[in-house]
Order: C-alpha cells, then sequence, then structure tokens
C-alpha cells in the first residue's frame, strides 16, 4: 500500500516536526551532491533550522558561489536599469513625434494658447501660403478639365459634322431640348430654300 499525501502545513508537534525536519533535510543535500555530481553544476544550500542553527552544502566553496551570486545578480540589475531607461535616440524620436503632432493640431486652429502673438503671426502666414497653393492647384485642376472637355466636343464635332439629331445620339441623350430647336431651325431652313427656289422659277421676290 503506497503513502498517503502529506498536507503541506506547519507541524505542530514539535517532536514530530524536528523529525520531519532532520529527515529531509538530509535528503535536500543529498540531492544537491548529486544534482552537482551527475551535472556539473554548482550547488550551494543554506539551510536555518527554527532554532537558528545554521546547515550548509556547497559543491565548490560557499563564499566562491556567494560572490559568483552578487556579480550576476548586479549584472542582471544593471541590464534591467539600461532596459528601463529610454535610449537618446529614443528620447529624441519621441520629442519629435510630440511636436510634429502639436504643429498638426495647431495648424488644425487647436492648442493655441500657449503661443505668442508672433508665433500666431507665423502661424497665419504659413496657413495663407498654405490656402494659396491649395486654391492654385485647384484651379490647374479646372483648367486641365475644361482643356479635355474642349478637346473632346472638338472631336466630337469633327466624328458628326451634321447636327441633326440622326447623327449626334450623344447629343440627343444628354441635350434633349438643344437637339429639338437644331432640328426645328434646320427643317424652316429647308422649307425656306423651298420657297425661295419656287418663287424664283414664278418670277417672284422674296422676302
Amino acid at each position: 500500500m503506497g503513502r498517503g499525501r502529506i498536507e503541506i502545513k506547519k507541524i505542530e508537534n514539535q517532536n514530530n516536526r524536528q523529525v520531519t525536519f532532520s529527515k529531509r533535510r538530509n535528503g535536500l543535500l543529498k540531492k544537491a551532491k548529486e544534482l552537482s555530481v551527475l551535472c556539473d553544476a554548482e550547488v550551494s544550500i543554506l539551510i536555518f533550522s527554527c532554532t537558528g542553527k545554521l546547515y550548509q552544502f556547497s559543491s565548490t566553496s560557499m563564499q566562491h558561489t556567494l560572490e559568483r551570486y552578487n556579480k550576476g545578480n548586479y549584472a542582471s540589475q544593471n541590464v534591467d536599469s539600461q532596459q528601463l531607461e529610454p535610449s537618446y535616440e529614443e528620447t529624441t524620436f519621441k520629442n519629435e513625434i510630440a511636436s510634429l503632432r502639436l504643429a498638426c493640431l495647431q495648424m488644425m486652429g487647436k492648442e493655441l494658447d500657449g503661443l505668442t502673438y508672433k508665433e500666431l503671426q507665423q502661424l497665419e502666414k504659413q496657413l495663407s501660403e498654405g490656402l494659396l497653393s491649395v486654391k492654385d492647384k485647384k484651379e490647374q485642376k479646372i483648367l486641365s478639365e475644361n482643356e479635355k472637355l474642349r478637346k473632346e466636343l472638338e472631336e466630337f464635332r469633327r466624328n458628326n459634322k451634321s447636327p441633326t439629331v440622326e447623327c449626334c445620339p450623344v447629343a440627343k441623350e444628354f441635350y434633349p431640348q438643344r437637339t429639338k430647336a437644331v432640328s426645328k431651325s434646320t427643317s424652316e431652313e429647308s422649307q425656306m430654300c423651298e420657297r425661295s427656289d419656287t418663287c424664283l422659277h414664278l418670277g417672284y421676290v422674296f422676302n
């Protein structure tokens, strides 16, 4: 029958507590020695009993292990402190980002309380120059679009010389009133020409 699980808590009986301490202490020291021999590890153990008595084991020497521990702990603390402290480049980048963000807010009319009169004048000048640049660009776009439409219209007129609706389906679709007027005008001109020819043949003068 196997051993039952022991509840991990303080043993109230002093004799039992002392016996358990001795057994587990010797087992721990034995395991430490085996670990150092089998794995070529530097192992040191310090144990203080409840009465204050010291028990220790070291595979080399306790002094050497403590010095090695203090040295490694000091180096680790320095590395951690260096990682926590931002570098100069990181600080510079953060400051530049903050400055650019503030400038963008000020260009939108925000965060203006800390600016002096001259700084406000300079900001107003920058905004005016930027607005003029935007207007110039917009005018260039408009002129470019107008020139494009003019060329398309000329091309359309070259391909469709007759102003009648039958020859201008695009005009019929987009300008129905205009094409009706053109068709009516063309019809009236044809009638006038016929009347003129008839009057000339009869010897009449057409007014």
